[in-house]
């Protein structure tokens, strides 16, 4: 039991929190400002994650953060951690002195403001507490998000674990009980999808660290993990690349050490950049092939579904395009099962 505590501890949850929350809120993140643990004052308190909307008349897409408003207050609770009653009253004095903390008075107006409790499990004793002593009505909102009426400020109660997989796959896979291979897949699917993206590696790495065992069932996890640890690899040492030369920049070296230093950089500038140049020239290459392919695909399933809008028979459209009926059979059953769709409809149903 301690060993697993142990192993739990060395799991880096916040860090993985603050970029799966910014995954879920992507559709809406260029009105969106994040900040993590932002400081309260001068003194030790922060709040895990500010999120500031840039322009307040426009709503929040996403479930979790429908009843954003301006300044958002979001408590996160590990996996391996409760949300407790004690864990309600700092958040909301955490609250009051954010509005407070300003230079002038009521600079950020209450109606400014929500407060967001995230949790795995559900808190019984807290909403109970809600209920009964602060006479609240907590109310299901929808599928892991839970309402809380009755304060002036809009409170809400994420419960991940009841998240809707399909909807919230990042903050309802945050959790050291994954369980099931077929949801690792589906993680790994959707990170495929999302490569290159900083994001998604953080929160990748810490679930699949944390599910180490379910994430073995599944074939090419290796080289997935792999992959983050080299994308985390290559960052860090981008980072600390960037460091040192801003460093050396800051320096007064002697002007022959300086004049080699200025060579060595711009030899190094010109291989990036033709590196970058071919990279980019490969990327629209492919780019080009892969259209020209989707062109080509849309052109015969347009010549398929003409020729079943004049009723004729899988053989014949098979015959006049010259092909077996098989390389047909697929789209010509999709065409036939959705006699209302147009071509485009069912050019998106083919390839998606």
């Amino acid at each position: 039991m301690k060993q697993k505590k142990k192993e739990t501890d060395t799991i880096y949850w916040h860090p993985a929190f603050y970029a799966g929350i910014q995954m879920e809120l992507q559709e809406d993140a260029d009105n969106l400002d994040f900040e993590s643990e932002h400081q309260l004052s001068t003194k030790p308190m922060q709040i895990d994650v500010l999120i500031i909307k840039k322009e307040n008349d426009i709503p929040v897409k996403k479930n979790i953060g429908r009843i954003f408003r301006k300044r958002n207050i979001i408590e996160y609770k590990r996996p391996d951690d409760s949300l407790s009653i004690d864990d309600f009253y700092k958040v909301y004095g955490y609250t009051c002195f954010y509005k407070t903390d300003v230079r002038y008075t009521d600079s950020i107006p209450l109606e400014e403001l929500t407060i967001t409790f995230v949790s795995e499990g559900y808190p019984r004793k807290l909403i109970r507490h809600l209920k009964e002593v602060r006479n609240y009505t907590v109310i299901k909102a929808e599928s892991g998000i839970y309402s809380v009426k009755g304060d002036i400020i809009p409170i809400q109660i994420i419960v991940t674990g009841r998240l809707p997989r399909e909807e919230n796959l990042w903050l309802r896979s945050l959790t050291n009980k994954l369980n099931k291979p077929e949801n690792a897949q589906k993680l790994i699917e959707n990170y495929i999808v999302q490569k290159g993206n900083n994001l998604a590696s953080s929160i990748m790495e810490t679930i699949m660290r944390a599910n180490q065992k379910v994430f073995q069932e599944v074939n090419g996890m290796s080289d997935i993990f792999m992959e983050i640890v080299q994308e985390k690899f290559d960052r860090k040492l981008e980072e600390k690349l960037q460091e040192k030369l801003e460093e050396k920049l800051q320096e007064k070296l002697e002007e022959k050490l300086q004049e080699k230093l200025e060579e060595k950089l711009q030899e190094k500038l010109e291989e990036k950049l033709q590196e970058k140049l071919q990279e980019r020239e490969e990327a629209l290459k492919k780019k080009v092939k892969e259209e020209m392919k989707k062109e080509a695909e849309a052109e015969r399933i347009t010549l398929i579904w003409k020729k079943c809008a004049k009723n004729k028979s899988l053989s014949v459209i098979a015959d006049e395009l010259e092909t077996e009926p098989e390389e047909l059979r697929s789209v010509y059953n999709l065409i036939i099962e959705h006699p209302g769709k147009n071509v485009d409809e069912i050019c998106e149903l083919v390839m998606g």
